[in-house]
């Protein structure tokens, strides 16, 4: 078997003839040994105090069937196709939107570069220079004069900073946390403007039968002031009657007007949602007639994973709890491992010879000896963070109980007061009948007709703002119950 040609490069002649393969490897177990050593605490999520079933939520079964549950395109349970069109287009066409999707990308890259740091720094600096020395350099021979040519290829260096501590791993922890964090962060801006959407646009068909409330009213007016004026001419009725009914119908007019200032409002802002320009957008009026679906809210064990806001706060105190070991590894001393190797010759045609390899291997252990207590200031301000944390992810927690709370609640009682109010309209209706017939029978003045028409028409307008702020109630529990969002749709980075 002919004899193996050993490459000076690759064997180091020390005393005791370690070969190179054998420090390296070396090395490596004890960096693979120590590496399981991770200073600082290990993650635990903090309790938070949950309800075992909603207050307002006495109407609903503990268990709901899952047809009934709310889906990811949540808005589509308002089977309303205008809706649905402007919903898609937020995910596609909102510039916010992109934004935040950007900063997603942003802290799944700070993810890569944490990574970066488990792997050797490697870097190439090959050099072909001609040089000469100085006659007038120290220790030189004076008036003496040396040219030479050196070839350095392909000097490469390799930097290696040992996970003894857990630094590195603790700040891919980190940076992990955080962009599961912008993700649910991308998630709840997501859910808040389709939400705002829904609003918007429920408001404005709010407003579009207030005006079709509003301007079947001016022609019941218009209709009054001709009886008026009709009985006036025949000296049936005085000039009050005339004027009380004139002033009647004009501010119903002005009334029916000023709804269009407030539409023009929800009408630019749904198209800015949609990434339209206001001027080269418009919705058909559609009255808003039709009540709100029943949404079911669940249980309150479930809000903690269905809410993107409360995951992106849980999120950032595990993030916050891996400063603590970053903080921690600063009190331990830092050890790197760096080496050198390549070819070094005056002359290219003996550069790749073995006599022309060169190497270089080392370590170094960094110790901070003396700071003036700055990483214990760094490690109470990484601390006090964490706890800071802790308190904002509970206040989230709270803050998502009240919003359903809220929002049920809201949807119970407006469904009460609307059967009341329906009750009031019709009872308004029949007086205003009463009172014309009465005026035109001579019984009673025109004031009593105004009273009544009046009357009617608050009681109109107002159930149909009951209407509306039953169907915006509606969105806002399912953006307060999460969307039919949960945490398993955090990627994992």
């Amino acid at each position: 078997m002919p004899a193996i040609k050993k490459n000076p490069m690759r064997t180091i002649d020390l005393k005791g003839g370690v070969s190179l393969y054998r420090c390296v490897f070396a090395c490596s177990f004890v960096a693979l040994g120590l590496g399981g050593c991770m200073v600082g605490p290990n993650y635990v999520r903090p309790k938070a105090d949950v309800p075992t079933d909603y207050k307002e939520n006495k109407d609903w079964k503990v268990a709901q069937p899952s047809a009934d549950a709310v889906k990811g395109k949540w808005w589509q349970i308002y089977q309303d196709a205008q809706l649905n069109a402007l919903e898609e287009k937020v995910d596609v066409s909102n510039q916010s939107l992109k934004a935040a999707e950007e900063q997603f990308v942003q802290a799944r890259a700070a993810v890569r570069i944490s990574r970066s740091y488990y792997y050797p720094t490697v870097t190439a600096d090959p050099v072909i220079a001609r040089e000469r020395f100085s006659q007038n350099r120290p220790l030189g021979v004076i008036g003496s004069t040396q040219t030479f040519n050196d070839f350095q290829v392909p000097g490469i260096d390799a930097t290696y900073e040992l996970d003894v501590w857990g630094r590195v791993r603790r700040t891919v922890e980190q940076s992990r946390s955080n962009a599961q964090a912008s993700a649910a962060d991308l998630a709840s801006f997501g859910l808040s403007l389709h939400a705002e959407l829904a609003l918007d646009y429920f408001q404005l068909r709010g407003l579009d039968a207030q005006k079709q409330l509003l301007d079947s009213t001016v022609v019941a007016y218009e209709k009054a002031l001709e009886l008026t004026q009709t009985r006036f001419n025949g000296g049936l009725a005085s000039a009050v009657d005339v004027a009380q009914a004139q002033t009647q119908l004009e501010t119903a007019r002005a009334q029916s007007i000023d709804v269009e200032v407030q539409r023009a409002a929800f009408e630019h802002a749904i198209a800015v949602l949609t990434g339209q320009p206001p001027s080269t957008f418009a919705i058909a009026a559609i009255p808003l007639e039709t009540p709100p679906p029943p949404i079911p809210a669940g249980l309150p064990s479930d809000l903690l994973e269905r809410r993107p806001d409360i995951s992106s706060a849980e999120r950032r105190m595990q993030a916050a709890n891996a400063q603590i070991g970053i903080t921690r590894a600063a009190y331990y001393p830092t050890i790197t491992l760096t080496g050198q190797g390549g070819f070094e010759s005056i002359s290219a045609g003996t550069l790749f010879q073995g006599p022309s390899g060169l190497w270089a291997v080392g370590g170094s252990a960094l110790e901070t000896l003396f700071d003036a207590g700055r990483r214990r200031a760094m490690s109470d301000q990484a601390k006090s963070a964490y706890g800071q944390s802790v308190d904002n992810y509970r206040q989230s927690v709270l803050t998502a109980f009240q919003e359903v709370e809220d929002n049920l609640a809201s949807l119970r009682i407006l469904e009460s007061e609307a059967r009341t109010e329906d009750v009031a309209v019709g009872a308004a209706k029949h007086s205003v009948e009463l009172s014309i017939t009465r005026y035109k029978g001579g019984v009673t003045n025109y004031l009593e007709v105004t009273t009544a028409q009046s009357a009617a028409l608050i009681d109109e307008v107002t159930a149909v703002t009951i209407l509306t702020r039953r169907m915006t109630a509606s969105v806002l529990l399912i953006k307060a119950i999460g969307g039919g969002w949960d945490a398993s749709q955090i990627p994992h980075v």
